[in-house]
Formats: C-alpha cells, sequence, structure tokens
C-alpha cells in the first residue's frame, strides 16, 4: 500500500450516515417533518427492482421515504424498502454502493456520493464530471448543507 485512500474511507463513512440513519427509521419511523430523498443507480446488476422501473429509469432514479413506504430493512451492504409506484407496491433492494445522494430536506441536509463500481454483471457507466451537483438541482430544495467532495479529489485531468 503506497497511500492511504481518503476519498474511499469518507465515502464509506457517509454511507455509514445513512445507513445509521435509514436503521433508527425503521425500529421508530420518521421523526417530525422528516423526509428523504435517495437516489441512486439503478444499471447496476446488484439493486433489486421491477425490470419496468428499470425501463423507465435506466441510469438513475430518485425515490420519497416520507408517508408510504413499507418494511424497511437495514443491513450493512444494503438496504430494502417497499414503495407504491403508480397503485403498485414493489420492493426495492439498495446497496449503499449505489447511491448517488441521500437528502433531508425538511433540515436542508444533504450528501452526495460516488457510486462504487458493482462487483459483476451490467457495468456502470463513467461519469464525466461535467456537473457533479446537477442531480440537486431541484426546485424548493435548498442545498447549503450539502456536502460534496469534489474539492477533495484529486483531479487527474490537470496534471
Amino acid at each position: 500500500m503506497d497511500s492511504l485512500d481518503y476519498d474511499q474511507l469518507i465515502q464509506e463513512a457517509l454511507r455509514d450516515v445513512v445507513r445509521k440513519t435509514l436503521q433508527t427509521v425503521s425500529k421508530k419511523g420518521l421523526p417530525g417533518n422528516h423526509h428523504f430523498y435517495i437516489t441512486f443507480r439503478t444499471d447496476r446488476n446488484d439493486v433489486v427492482m421491477p425490470e419496468y422501473l428499470r425501463d423507465q429509469h435506466p441510469d438513475e432514479v430518485t425515490v420519497v421515504l416520507q408517508h408510504q413506504f413499507w418494511d424497511l430493512n437495514i443491513d450493512n451492504a444494503s438496504f430494502s424498502v417497499t414503495l407504491s409506484f403508480n397503485g403498485h407496491h414493489e420492493r426495492l433492494v439498495i446497496p449503499y454502493g449505489a447511491l448517488v445522494s441521500f437528502m433531508d430536506p425538511s433540515v436542508k441536509f444533504g450528501l452526495q456520493f460516488t457510486p462504487e463500481e458493482p462487483a459483476a454483471g451490467k457495468p456502470t457507466p463513467p461519469h464525466n464530471g461535467d456537473d457533479d451537483n446537477a442531480h440537486l438541482k431541484q426546485p424548493g430544495v435548498k442545498t447549503d448543507n450539502i456536502v460534496t467532495l469534489a474539492s477533495f479529489r484529486n483531479d487527474k485531468k490537470k496534471k
């Protein structure tokens, strides 16, 4: 090992924030006005979702955990939840490595992730980095507490 991979360590720590948050919600429910926008990659073989949803959202999708979600289960590598899509309840399994962002607009909090490469199967297309925050620019959502790691990364294009 030639150097420490701080970026990877930070990503793991931030994913652990999501895991612990969801674990609390699975046991106690959502407190107050808290609700979550969770964006994740859908083009990974380790994301479990109905094919019709994957066809509608071939790259990534944002789901909302607020009023209508059921059976939120948490483990060390992923979480699963049942959500309603056009009146149909569908079970999703989302690995933490597939996360793109996690936001709680009720407290103006958000995290942005670099999705991990899946272990095997359909490859995740490379991110071109043109606008790392484009998916966070949603109307009515303030992003002043969003933690981004872009300023801490070495830009290999500039070397």
